[in-house]
């Protein structure tokens, strides 16, 4: 365990991992689990409005349009971050703040404020199946354009900007395992700080994911 941020009231767990791994099913499950103890943060929700051309790392989807690059850290407001993790942290309301997303471990907002990391583990085969479902379930996306922008730049970023964070980690834990065995290996993590028992009746489905990158 790394020491918290000087200022912060609540301890901060940090859960990366790549696209589809299941670190938002994760996170969500520890909020839903503990929702008097549990704060969340998305990273998916600090990037950079999608049309400000001065802002963000810019890319060229499969399309042909110039869109920003979901899967660069580059493209994360950090400032925003920032502002958001300290007022949560600082107000008292949480046990456990948790904050998930691609970037995790190695945003200098999130990393600096981290007691704990997590790296949620996922065989790059079973993300890429569970994205394109995903994409075809919510966007109704042609699964071609979610191929072509994986092989043209999502494999290449992942390998760039996420894999490596797994080195970071305090714990890995097996992303193709359900949420309770995923909170069961957290805890042997985090120790007291979320003492009360896992209620069976409160789960979901685990095949759900919130993760837009």
């Amino acid at each position: 365990m790394t020491g918290v941020a000087s200022g912060l009231m609540t301890p901060v767990l940090a859960v990366a991992g790549g696209t589809a791994s299941g670190k938002s099913t994760l996170a969500e499950a520890l909020a839903r689990h503990h929702p008097d103890s549990v704060g969340l943060i998305h990273l998916d929700d600090f990037y950079v409005p999608a049309h400000d051309p001065l802002r963000g790392v810019r890319t060229r989807s499969a399309t042909g349009a110039e869109t920003l690059d979901w899967n660069h850290p580059g493209s994360i407001d950090e400032d925003a971050v920032t502002a958001a993790l300290d007022t949560a942290a600082g107000s008292g309301r949480y046990r456990l703040l948790v904050v998930e997303g691609l970037f995790a471990l190695t945003l200098p907002a999130v990393s600096a404020r981290a007691a704990w990391r997590v790296y949620v583990d996922t065989p790059d085969d079973i993300r890429l199946a569970r994205k394109i479902l995903r994409k075809i379930e919510v966007q109704r996306q042609d699964p071609r354009v979610s191929l072509l922008n994986y092989l043209t730049t999502g494999r290449e970023r992942h390998h760039a900007h996420v894999a490596p964070s797994r080195m970071l980690a305090d714990l890995v834990v097996d992303g193709t395992g359900d949420e309770y065995a995923m909170i069961a290996e957290v805890l042997t993590l985090i120790g007291p700080v979320l003492a009360e028992p896992v209620l069976a009746d409160s789960a979901v489905d685990a095949s759900c994911y919130r993760e837009t990158a």
